[in-house]
């Protein structure tokens, strides 16, 4: 990257593009020409237009996500009545939505205005390394969420309640196995290497040996399918055990000839329920997000699809707008971020405070909201 003059780097790209580049993989600099996987060699270079593109909606979507994140890191972190166990996996997850757009935007948006990868081997490397650990990170960060309220509403009373100490030791074993998975193609278990318009590097999924192919599969089953699994099981016995509870429920008034039966407990439940939906609402986007690019993944590794450069590095870049849909869905459904916001950050608060008639409503439902979670 040091020998790298970028103006004059662009300008031999332009006096290339003046006498006619054939094919996309000859746009890129000598150095990683050897990184570039067959595959590209059929497609000419894309149109300028397009890199401008990309570029406006990476940039629009990295600094919506880090100030997003930010903003709930700050107020997660500075509110005691908010630094509990289970919102310790909240700010792990804008944690590492943050780091996923502070390393992945730039680089896209300054290849973006070259027209390719100029950043070097060592750095294409540690792009994709960062994006496999991130990404990594954030799924098994809202898995732990999905089985930390599966663990308060099904369980209940019968399972002692995750303590600080257990949430960290989580956490911890998440970034280590992830960070294992992220290194692994450093040292010859697949690689890194740019893909779609050259301006971005993730997995060779175009790798035509089974040794490489299987580092796609086996590492997807950790951080796609195996996590999907314990979501949707956790997610099947919460609405089950919310069934049934209400169902319980039905049937007493019923017998007691009132039109409800609830008490402090059933309120603290109801709580944990409007949690457990705003975890399973961002575990779908999430899903939404990143399903594009595993089946990118797959298409590339079995030859199934024709995958043009602008599919894949829209794929790329779709995953990573998940990173700004997290903390708009805590700050809009968790009401003790929201009046904490309120007290330190005003001016980000577009809605009137609540009414003097609803604060006593509010204030329980907090209350119970510190309990419970």
């Amino acid at each position: 990257m040091e020998n790298f003059n970028f103006p004059n780097l662009k300008m031999y790209n332009n006096s290339r593009n003046i006498s006619g580049i054939k094919n996309l993989a000859e746009s890129v600099p000598a150095e990683i020409l050897h990184m570039i996987d067959p595959y590209w060699y059929q497609y000419p270079p894309m149109e300028p237009m397009w890199f401008g593109i990309i570029g406006f909606v990476i940039t629009v979507l990295g600094v919506m996500s880090l100030i997003g994140n930010f903003v709930v890191i700050y107020v997660f972190t500075s509110s005691k009545p908010l630094r509990t166990s289970s919102n310790l996996f909240v700010v792990n997850l804008a944690v590492s939505d943050f780091c996923m757009m502070f390393t992945m935007f730039p680089p896209v948006v300054l290849n973006g205005f070259y027209g390719t990868w100029i950043l070097g081997p060592f750095l294409c490397e540690l792009y994709g390394l960062f994006g496999s650990l991130f990404g990594c990170v954030s799924i098994w960060t809202m898995t732990m969420i999905a089985l930390d309220r599966y663990n308060v509403i099904v369980k209940g009373i019968t399972k002692a309640p995750l303590s600080i100490k257990g949430a960290i030791l989580r956490l911890a074993f998440v970034w280590f196995v992830c960070g294992c998975w992220a290194l692994v193609p450093l040292f010859g278990w697949n690689r890194y290497v740019p893909e779609g318009n050259m301006t971005a590097c993730g997995t060779d999924y175009f790798a035509k040996d089974w040794f490489n192919r299987s580092y796609i599969i086996v590492y997807s089953t950790w951080a796609y399918v195996i996590p999907l699994t314990l979501i949707i099981f956790s997610y099947y016995h919460i609405l089950k055990s919310v069934r049934d509870h209400e169902a319980a429920m039905r049937e007493q008034a019923k017998k007691m000839n009132i039109q409800s039966f609830r008490n402090a407990d059933d309120k603290a439940k109801s709580v944990e329920i409007k949690l457990a939906k705003v975890a399973l609402c961002t575990i779908a986007l999430w899903f939404l997000a990143w399903t594009p690019y595993s089946i990118i993944n797959y298409a590339g590794i079995f030859n199934s699809l024709n995958l043009s450069p602008l599919s894949t590095i829209c794929g790329s870049v779709f995953a990573k707008a998940n990173s700004v849909c997290n903390p708009i869905v805590y700050g809009l459904s968790h009401p003790k971020y929201k009046q904490v916001l309120r007290e330190k950050m005003p001016w980000l608060i577009c809605a009137d405070p609540p009414s003097t008639a609803s604060d006593s409503k509010t204030q329980a439902t907090t209350e119970i909201m510190e309990t419970t979670a």
